[in-house]
């Protein structure tokens, strides 16, 4: 009889943890995320699976976070109204909690979040009834990023993740974003802002087509191969240049000058030359080192606080 007792608890914890455990179930979160059949997915009630949605997310808060701002007008709500704040942000499957998570802080610290709006750059469909759902009021706009523009022009990477298309589509902001935007603060999914993002819109980039925080105490030659440095004649991109490195997570874009001068052409260029002299490891921050490094105006660092977890004087680990 003690054999059956202990019998029956092992099935029952057995059966616990195949439930409970999504890599133990018929179809993995991961899988289902993937699914070509992601608008089906989307609209069938969470009570019908067994586990939680992945992509439910409670309606967010409307923000009226200062008086003077002037709510809404229907009238000039257009991405072409001059007095608003342009924000573009990726919104891909595997990282859209980060990206809801970003647009919420947002939202919860501008004093004006009335005047934000969002450009979301995807390479997967019906993700903005999501996004309308989760924020009734935001001012957005989705853009459809071909993920066969830049297939033929990415290189392999150190790591996997690096080299998934929709990492590229910043290149191509000028392009995909309205003439009449004429600046444009781009923002990687996996942050939080905590400062009222109007502030970072609002800084001076003087001559400069880019404004971005500078790390100039990090190794600047490790981002780039002993066979670039070796070569004169691509080493020599950086002569009279006083190259810096920064991250492109946080960035103030000036789209006319940007197409003024034809940056999305020259990092493409990069990005075919790496293709046959193999001059990085990295994926897709190298090709704007190559055309801004030197040529940035810099941001305060408060606006991004990267390598959180690390030493950015010495680069040791803490």
């Amino acid at each position: 009889m003690l054999w059956i007792l202990r019998f029956s608890w092992f099935f029952s914890a057995a059966m616990l943890m195949i439930v409970l455990s999504p890599s133990l179930q018929s179809f993995p979160p991961a899988e289902a995320i993937r699914s070509s059949h992601l608008d089906w997915y989307l609209r069938l009630p969470t009570s019908q699976f067994s586990i939680p949605d992945p992509f439910s997310f409670r309606k967010a808060d409307v923000f009226r976070n200062a008086d003077e701002c002037g709510f809404s007008d229907p009238n000039i709500t257009g991405v072409c109204n001059p007095s608003l704040v342009h924000v573009a942000i990726t919104l891909d499957v595997e990282y859209l909690r980060g990206s809801i998570a970003a647009v919420h802080s947002i939202l919860q610290h501008s004093r004006c979040p009335e005047s934000i709006f969002f450009h979301f750059l995807v390479s997967e469909n019906n993700l903005a009834t999501l996004v309308r759902s989760t924020f009734p009021e935001l001012k957005f706009k989705v853009y459809y990023f071909d993920p066969a523009k830049v297939r033929n022009l990415i290189s392999s990477s150190v790591r996997q993740a690096l080299e998934q298309p929709l990492n590229y589509a910043r290149n191509y902001l000028a392009d995909l974003l309205e003439p009449c935007v004429r600046r444009v603060i781009y923002l990687d999914s996996d942050l939080v802002v905590v400062d009222d993002i109007t502030k970072l819109w609002n800084t001076s980039l003087g001559s400069r087509t880019i404004g971005a925080p500078e790390y100039c105490h990090a190794n600047f030659t490790k981002y780039f191969t002993a066979r670039f440095w070796s070569n004169f004649r691509l080493s020599g991109t950086f002569r009279g240049r006083k190259p810096c490195y920064f991250n492109t997570g946080v960035m103030v874009i000036d789209l006319v000058k940007w197409r003024r001068s034809g940056y999305t052409k020259r990092i493409e260029r990069w990005m075919e030359i790496q293709k046959s002299d193999r001059i990085y490891e990295l994926g897709s921050l190298p090709p704007f080192l190559l055309v801004f490094a030197g040529h940035v105006a810099p941001i305060e660092h408060r606006w991004n606080q990267h390598g959180l977890g690390g030493d950015n004087l010495e680069g040791l680990t803490v």
